[in-house]
């Protein structure tokens, strides 16, 4: 629900009473929004006050000023301030521009933030109103927008504020107010855009599955106030075992210009190596009654790693140890075949030797007697007898 902005610290302080004020700001009038002046002092009376619109020739009971106007027209209507207190109120009385906030709620630029729509085009009467305990009071304003307003939609609001100050230095602003809607009559190009989609994968140091992470961002890029309603899924190479991702964010909202990023979140997605993320958002032309009209849809897809680690890391484990065992077995049967080899080649040349040594003694002549060339001693004549 649309809320403003709901306090300006000096210090990071948020107050409960802010919170409430704050709830009633975009045409959700209570009965009785109050803020506690003791929230901030201690001591102080209750300060409770509503706002609301006037009812006048724009319609009764509205929620929010609505307009839909040409440039150069002017708009006159009115705020009516109720002071439920038991002292007279005096609050400060301007218009901001709106945009979305954080949480994807409408949120208003504060003072002096510098208003360049809807807060600059329009003026209150009076920038402060007294209203005394148990009575209401009237704020006229008049909306004029300028001759040069390009066009398409605007949003802002009027606001009525408390300004106090509490112990430590806190300075509190209290809020109330009303939406404004405005649509400058002209060419409306409503355009939305899917920008910088992105999948990502928990399960990194799993041994089983983990949670996929969709982001992206949606663009308004038209001059009109665009929703979107979304789908996404997940899945693996080639649509593989494809899984929806079943809750998305619901139909949001984004003025003109503005950007909206979106968070997906899909558990139980096994890793398988690579995902594929894909979105798909239908644009919502939204005007400033709240009426509707639905453009073609839109698609985008990304692509991201889905490597188990932990399994890798196992898997690369496991089979470094089966190469380490490899490698043992063929050394130790290296050392095997070069002892065995080295045990042949000493039996050969073993048999070898039996073999041939005898043979070569045996086949030797024997050698023959040389006769004696001369006689050492006396020489002596042979005489026959």
């Amino acid at each position: 629900m649309p809320r403003f902005r709901r306090s300006r610290l000096q210090s990071a302080v948020r107050l409960s009473a802010a919170v409430l004020a704050a709830t009633a700001l975009f045409g959700v009038l209570l009965p009785a929004a109050s803020v506690h002046a003791d929230d901030a002092s201690p001591g102080a009376d209750d300060v409770t006050w509503t706002v609301r619109t006037e009812s006048n020739g724009f319609g009764k009971d509205r929620t929010s000023y609505v307009y839909a106007v040409d440039p150069g027209q002017s708009i006159s209507d009115a705020l009516v301030v109720s002071n439920h207190g038991t002292a007279p109120l005096q609050l400060e009385v301007y218009a901001a521009d709106g945009y979305t906030g954080a949480g994807g709620q409408l949120d208003l630029l504060t003072v002096g933030e510098g208003s360049i729509g809807v807060g600059a085009w329009t003026r209150p009467s009076a920038s402060t109103v007294t209203v005394a305990a148990g009575d209401s009071a009237t704020v006229p304003f008049v909306l004029a927008v300028p001759g040069d307003a390009t066009p398409g939609d605007y949003v802002g609001g009027i606001v009525t504020s408390l300004g106090s100050s509490a112990d430590q230095g806190i300075s509190v602003d209290r809020r109330l107010g009303i939406r404004i809607g405005l649509r400058v009559s002209g060419t409306l190009a409503p355009s939305l855009a899917i920008e910088h989609p992105e999948v990502g994968w928990g399960g990194a140091w799993s041994l089983g599955t983990g949670t996929a992470t969709l982001t992206f961002t949606l663009h308004n890029t038209g001059n009109t106030t665009m929703g979107a309603q979304q789908s996404a899924s997940i899945s693996g190479p080639f649509g593989w075992f494809a899984t929806d991702a079943g809750d998305v964010p619901p139909e949001v909202q984004i003025l003109p210009g503005e950007t909206r990023d979106v968070q997906i979140a899909v558990p139980g997605i096994a890793g398988m190596l690579a995902l594929v993320g894909s979105v798909t958002a239908t644009p919502i032309v939204v005007d400033a009654s709240g009426s509707t009209t639905a453009l073609d849809p839109l698609t985008a897809q990304a692509t991201g790693l889905a490597v188990p680690v932990l399994l890798l890391v196992i898997v690369l484990v496991v089979a470094g140890l089966a190469l380490v065992i490899v490698w043992l077995r063929r050394r130790a049967s290296a050392v095997r075949r070069r002892r065995e080899d080295e045990r042949v080649a000493v039996a050969v040349a073993a048999a070898l030797a039996d073999a041939h040594g005898p043979a070569i003694e045996s086949a030797s002549p024997a050698p023959e007697p040389v006769a004696p060339t001369g006689v050492s001693g006396p020489a002596r004549t042979s005489v026959p007898d």
